[in-house]
């Protein structure tokens, strides 16, 4: 396999911080328009890692109007190899807690204002059961172990006691829902029924496209509260609410920004096991099209995508 180049998504809480980043920035053009912000490219401990605020810079794109396909094609365009991407979410179930980190393993699709997939002249079908890579999932979940056993051989040093204990949950189902308004009771109450774990507004198409562009892909699901299912304790002022949440938030996203480090270490560490992951050949078997019969216009424009199935 070539040179690992990793992939880094951040949503809120992490976007700003990506944004910041120092490293060489690559401004994208794409058959899709250009991604939400610049791409930065740099190295953490000697592994390529290309960063990419979701939102935008000052976070005005909410989750219906990012640039899903665009992001994703510019990220395949700069070389990418795999994905690790972050994002906010409330919970759905007590033992998802604020602050706590999720490495989530299944996905609930309810969005409808989003265009799901790049290939608009041909038919192209993958398979999405599993719809986060496996292999990156337990790499980030042995990361998280290594963080979570220096944290505790340290405990009680002052450096350590400047930072909040972290939770790292290794499954949880994410139910997407479109926004920008959150959920109704009757709702929230409903995704619970579904088995949704967590309620977010950002992984998909995300993750579908990903997985067209045969990129693995990992999320961290960075949680900030529980959902409305679940009452508020009484005469809570609404902003003291909001600044809770925030507090979450901040703390979460250090939470992951230290993960995602680890990960990548571990990774670039172990680039074989990485030439395993299945998104790597997702396309293998999914264009049902008669290839002959796609222009070569559609070829061209998409090749950074499909290209190898054409030679």
């Amino acid at each position: 396999m070539s040179e690992i180049k990793i992939g880094l998504i951040g949503g809120s809480g992490l976007g700003a911080a990506m944004g910041g980043q120092e490293g060489v920035r690559h401004e994208v053009e794409t058959p899709f328009g250009r991604p939400s912000d610049v791409i930065i490219e740099t190295r953490w401990f000697d592994v390529p890692v290309l960063m990419l605020s979701r939102h935008g810079p000052g976070h005005l794109l909410n989750p219906t109007r990012v640039p899903y396909r665009a992001n994703l094609f510019a990220l395949k365009q700069l070389g990418c190899t795999h994905i690790i991407a972050s994002g906010a979410v409330g919970s759905l179930r007590d033992e998802f807690g604020p602050r706590d980190l999720v490495v989530v393993d299944q996905i609930i699709d309810k969005t409808h204002r989003r265009e799901g997939s790049f290939y608009e002249k041909g038919a192209v079908h993958v398979e999405f059961a599993e719809p986060f890579c496996p292999v990156m999932r337990q790499m980030v979940m042995e990361a998280a172990g290594e963080m979570m056993a220096e944290e505790s051989a340290a405990a009680g040093t002052a450096e350590v006691g400047m930072i909040r204990p972290m939770r790292v949950h290794g499954r949880g189902c994410y139910v997407c829902m479109e926004g920008p308004a959150f959920s109704t009771r009757a709702e929230s109450l409903m995704h619970r029924l579904w088995g949704g774990d967590l309620i977010g507004m950002t992984a998909m198409p995300e993750a579908k496209l990903a997985r067209e562009a045969e990129l693995p892909y990992v999320l961290l699901a960075l949680v900030t509260d529980y959902d409305c299912w679940k009452a508020h304790a009484a005469g809570t002022e609404p902003q003291k609410l909001l600044e809770e949440i925030i507090g979450n938030l901040s703390a979460a996203g250090d939470h992951a920004m230290r993960l995602m480090r680890h990960a990548v270490r571990l990774m670039g560490s172990h680039p074989m096991e990485l030439e395993s992951c299945p998104a790597r050949e997702a396309l293998k078997l999914a264009i049902w099209s008669d290839k002959s019969r796609i222009g070569p216009d559609e070829v061209a424009r998409l090749r950074p995508l499909w290209g190898r199935y054409f030679e």
